[in-house]
């Protein structure tokens, strides 16, 4: 018995670390890399593999969180204004996950995408950049957190690859700063998402302690490697994860309808 869960838990380990350092490079939670992998490496169902991608998710965001604030970079009222627009939009995510397809949703998410990727090779954050606070910013921050919150429910996200680049490009944020706020954001998004998951079934609690254990040991490594990388640098990687996550999309896209 032991040797049939022995491999499994070292695949369970591996994801874990991949989504642990791109937690904490980019500031996002690492689902991005968790479920397709939970999908495609462990033939887990997509619905299960993003409710336990959400619930991995959590330790990660905690440990990713503390790093950036241990450093100064994390912008406590955005993060959260964030997170009362992502724990309802979580709750409405986990209920658009059993009800309706994510065709459209996942359409729609990688032309963002597209549009984040070309962005980031144009507009460079300054490092001691701020999020300058007034009524419409707090108005539109709950709204982007409404937004991640929702794709964290459906998709098993975290919701950082739409927070990272809104923080810095509409709200002035350094990237620094963008990527610890929106691991303090995921906290409750996470924990919101989770609850709505549990009740309807979709967590797989074995895999998602393996995977959120291994990513926690690596995420401030992640956030080691993201201080020391200039941030012109940081947004050409970044850019280049977006690209790899669309690709994965894409290909799931076609091999779905394929079936």
């Amino acid at each position: 018995m032991a040797q049939e869960i022995r491999p499994h838990a070292i695949w369970l380990a591996l994801i874990g670390v991949a989504g642990g350092l791109m937690s904490g490079l980019f500031g996002v939670g690492g689902g991005t890399i968790i479920v397709p992998a939970l999908a495609i490496w462990l033939s887990m169902p997509q619905k299960l593999s993003a409710g336990t991608s959400v619930l991995a998710i959590l330790p990660t965001a905690i440990v990713g969180a503390t790093t950036y604030a241990l450093q100064g970079q994390v912008d406590w009222i955005a993060a959260i204004c964030l997170a009362l627009g992502m724990i309802v939009g979580a709750q409405l995510g986990t209920i658009l996950l059993q009800k309706l397809s994510v065709d459209v949703v996942q359409w729609s998410f990688m032309i963002f995408l597209g549009i984040v990727i070309v962005t980031l090779w144009f507009v460079v954050p300054h490092r001691d950049a701020q999020i300058d606070m007034t009524f419409w910013t707090v108005f539109f921050l709950v709204v982007t957190g409404f937004a991640a919150g929702i794709l964290s429910g459906l998709l098993g996200v975290g919701g950082g690859v739409i927070v990272v680049p809104v923080l810095m490009f509409f709200f002035g944020a350094s990237d620094l700063i963008a990527k610890g706020t929106s691991l303090l954001m995921m906290i409750p998004g996470s924990m919101s998402a989770t609850l709505g998951n549990v009740r309807r079934q979709n967590v797989d609690f074995r895999a998602a302690a393996w995977v959120g254990l291994a990513a926690c040991l690596f995420v401030p490594l992640g956030s080691l490697l993201a201080g020391w990388i200039d941030p012109f640098w940081g947004n050409v990687a970044f850019s280049l994860y977006l690209v790899f996550v669309v690709t994965q999309m894409l290909l799931r896209w076609f091999k779905n309808r394929a079936k």
